[in-house]
């Protein structure tokens, strides 16, 4: 993060929100004492102190972020990368931009903050990897109704870690301050990766080809989709508590603990496997599912056959589609169903790709192939229960 400004500060009576309609109408300098006969920024409910403490807060996990080619430091007006021209023939630059939605209402409920970075980080490079590209660098964005330094600096943690996770540099940001439009201790956050390809070396759906392996690659849980769904459900229809414990989530595990989760990052063991084995293509699964984001990596001449008995979703699937009666289409168009990445590779490299990524500590299996069709994905079997 680079410099807090205001961006909507000057909003005043009720507003809709994250938080549903019942916010009370602004009054500039809310909590933060009574108004003097000088107007100042604080009294409109921005402070520039809090934004500068919450950036030195930060700085030292930025700085462990740092790649060679980063100029400069924080503080800046932007960010300053040096693109190696002499690593590539032909570089192309790829791009990709996310957020992680409304699984920030359950950070915010249970006043935890330093694992939301990684989802977003994880939203941004996976999506990068998945056209053979490597994560350089990352932009964040936070919007928040009050800065308070050691939420701001948690967070920005958090997306710190994701990015060491990741191997990119986090190259700058910006915190904004939005009184009136958010509430104190409220917050969203974005971000925007940058990466580099080989352009002979892209990862397309016309690489795909009848004959090829589907590897599936285990998600760490919910990652970051479906929260609504989620929340409307367990929190809404069942009336669950972010504290209950649930049995079947082990390790006297609660559900909020479990609601939090980081989303795994794929990005070190993607780009290691394109290295050492022939990887057509790679799809990220976020929403949409399985079939809605594994579609996209086909030809039109092709489909890709998924068995769901090769493997056993994690409990809180279960959890949710139990408590909220939810018909098995839904439940697959909305969430990982604990597959986070997919990878098509040629079959005569299916095991080597098997073997890089037991060795990067990623658990993959072989989940279907690719068979002639019209690009569509056919989901059959069962999951294991129980």
């Amino acid at each position: 993060m680079t410099h807090v400004t205001e961006r909507n500060g000057a909003a005043s009576g009720p507003a809709d929100g994250p938080g549903g309609g019942d916010r009370q109408p602004w009054t500039g300098g809310a909590g933060r004492g009574t108004r003097k006969r000088s107007a100042s920024y604080a009294d409109a409910g921005v402070s520039i102190e809090a934004g500068d403490r919450a950036v030195e807060l930060l700085k030292s996990k930025v700085r462990q972020t740092r790649r060679p080619e980063v100029l400069g430091d924080l503080g800046g007006f932007a960010g300053l990368f040096r693109l190696d021209t002499k690593k590539y023939r032909n570089p192309i630059l790829a791009s990709s931009t996310d957020g992680v939605g409304t699984k920030l209402v359950i950070a915010q409920q249970l006043d935890i903050h330093d694992t939301v970075g990684i989802d977003l980080v994880a939203m941004v490079v996976d999506d990068l990897v998945a056209c053979g590209a490597e994560p350089l660098f990352l932009l964040d964005y936070i919007a928040t109704g009050e800065v308070v330094p050691d939420k701001v600096a948690e967070i920005g943690a958090g997306i710190a870690d994701g990015c060491r996770y990741a191997g990119c540099a986090l190259l700058g940001g910006e915190t904004a301050e939005h009184p009136g439009v958010l509430r104190p201790d409220e917050y969203d956050i974005s971000a925007t990766g940058v990466g580099v390809v080989e352009e002979s070396d892209i990862l397309s759906r016309e690489r795909v080809e009848v004959g090829d392996v589907v590897i599936a690659m285990k998600s760490s849980g919910l990652h970051s989709n479906g929260y609504s769904l989620v929340r409307h459900v367990l929190l809404g229809v069942a009336r669950m508590r972010l504290d209950t414990v649930i049995e079947d989530f082990g390790r006297q595990r609660t559900l909020g603990e479990e609601l939090l989760t980081p989303t795994r990052i794929y990005a070190k063991d993607c780009l290691k496997l394109i290295a050492e084995a022939e990887v057509r293509a790679l799809a990220h699964v976020t929403g949409g599912g399985i079939p809605g984001n594994l579609v996209r990596i086909l030809p039109e001449n092709v489909d890709a056959i998924v068995n769901r008995a090769t493997w056993k979703p994690q409990p809180v699937f279960d959890l949710i589609q139990a408590k909220g009666r939810i018909e098995d289409a839904e439940m697959e168009s909305t969430f990982n169903m604990g597959v986070g990445m997919f990878a098509i590779v040629s079959a005569e490299d299916a095991d080597r790709a098997l073997a890089c990524l037991t060795g990067s500590g990623v658990e993959a299996w072989q989940a279907g192939e690719i068979i002639e069709g019209s690009g569509n994905v056919q989901m059959v079997g069962q999951h294991t229960r129980g």
